[in-house]
């Protein structure tokens, strides 16, 4: 290793793994610069974004959140009038 460099081990998901390789090959850049890059971006966005505008890459919720929101894609509600007058319609 080069002087001011420093290994990490980390575990992540074979599809997170399918994903860089993927990325890496087609543009012709080394794992581990993207990795750098992008935990760089990361931490930036946490340095500089309030933390209510950071999207995490994952949502974590609940059997009866889940399924809550199952109900709303599946069954949705009638529009209020207000919707109906932000919308036009």
């Amino acid at each position: 290793m080069a002087n001011g460099q420093t290994q990490v081990s980390a575990f992540i998901s074979d599809s997170t793994k399918d994903a860089l390789e993927q990325y890496a090959e087609a543009h012709g850049l080394k794992k581990a610069f993207l990795i750098e890059e992008a935990l760089l971006h990361h931490l930036q966005a946490l340095r500089e974004l309030p933390l209510d505008v950071i999207i995490p890459a994952r949502l974590v919720v609940s059997r009866g959140s889940g399924k809550a929101m199952l109900e709303r894609v599946t069954k949705p509600r009638r529009p209020t009038k207000a919707m109906r007058e932000l919308f036009g319609k």
